[in-house]
């Protein structure tokens, strides 16, 4: 006997802080402008490679809110979970945008290491402090949509990395201001791609999870286990798959073996409740799928999972 409760494929977690994702794509674009116009007028690598690396954050802030619109298109019998995961190749192409620029940033550092051009110090300051305190503003936008969302918190990290970016164009302008030591604009560079891949890495590894159907982070197999056979009148489990179809869509599925006396209309329902109502409060995982198996079936089950 199959059940599954829960069938909510609405808005995913992107979608909800959509508007969120609007303003800091507004601020980041704006940015972009001004920290191109700065670099090319001051000759700074250090403002372009910033302002390379909004750019790529506003790609990338662009891409999941198309990725958001796609995702809520609705299931058919063709994609029964509809375009929910696009999310998640969203969030793969922009981690690997971050590691190209990344690649980009340190090999034209490293061209020009030596040859020391003159830099604008002043217009490379204003445009540096102008960007953090855009970045700033972005950072608070984004505090509190970034734990719900893979897509939100690419976003959020990004612009975490843009306002140390910053912080380092800044510091690199009062060194060339106050030594006269031009190399602390390529040294800014290679400090601003060396930043962005560890980040790229982190999305990256989270987006590879959620593809290989890996468990939740902070969910525990074993846990979930002890909280169904605590359920009255379950004898064991078995088959527990637990995965992420998008952020914030969380999947559970699971054989159950009951006493066969359970297995009556009334009786099967008060159980299949109960564990619904189990996994929900316990997890938060309101996509359950649960098969119930009579004891006296058991035998001609294969155990090949959890």
């Amino acid at each position: 006997m199959g059940h599954d409760h829960g069938h909510t494929h609405g808005m995913t977690a992107t979608g909800r802080h959509r508007n969120r994702l609007i303003a800091v794509l507004g601020i980041t674009l704006a940015v972009v402008l001004i920290q191109i116009a700065g670099g090319i007028v001051s000759g700074s690598l250090a403002l372009l490679a910033d302002a390379g690396h909004m750019l790529s954050d506003a790609a990338g802030v662009f891409i999941a809110l198309l990725a958001a619109w796609i995702a809520s298109r609705p299931a058919s019998d063709l994609r029964t979970y509809g375009y929910q995961r696009a999310e998640v190749l969203a969030a793969l192409a922009n981690a690997l945008v971050l590691i190209v620029i990344s690649v980009v940033i340190f090999i034209e550092a490293i061209r020009r290491w030596g040859s020391e051009p003159e830099v604008q110090t002043d217009i490379m300051l204003y445009a540096a402090i102008v960007g953090a305190v855009a970045n700033l503003i972005s950072l608070l936008i984004l505090r509190s949509a970034q734990k719900e969302s893979l897509n939100v918190r690419g976003a959020y990290l990004e612009v975490l990395g843009d306002l140390l970016g910053s912080f380092a164009v800044i510091a690199a302008a009062l060194t060339i201001m106050f030594t006269g030591l031009h190399a602390a604009d390529t040294i800014a560079s290679i400090i601003i791609a060396i930043m962005i891949l560890p980040r790229a890495w982190h999305l990256l590894r989270d987006v590879v999870d959620v593809l290989l159907e890996a468990s939740p982070k902070g969910v525990e197999v074993q846990m979930i286990r002890e909280h169904i056979l605590s359920v009255s009148g379950v004898v064991a489990v078995h088959d527990i798959h637990i995965w992420t179809i998008t952020s914030g869509v969380p999947v559970f599925s699971a054989h159950v073996v009951v006493e066969d006396e359970l297995l009556s209309a009334a009786g099967a329902d008060q159980v299949l409740d109960k564990l619904t109502t189990c996994l929900g409060s316990h997890f938060d995982t309101e996509h359950c799928t649960f098969q119930l198996e009579p004891a006296s079936h058991a035998e001609h089950e294969s155990h090949q999972h959890a």
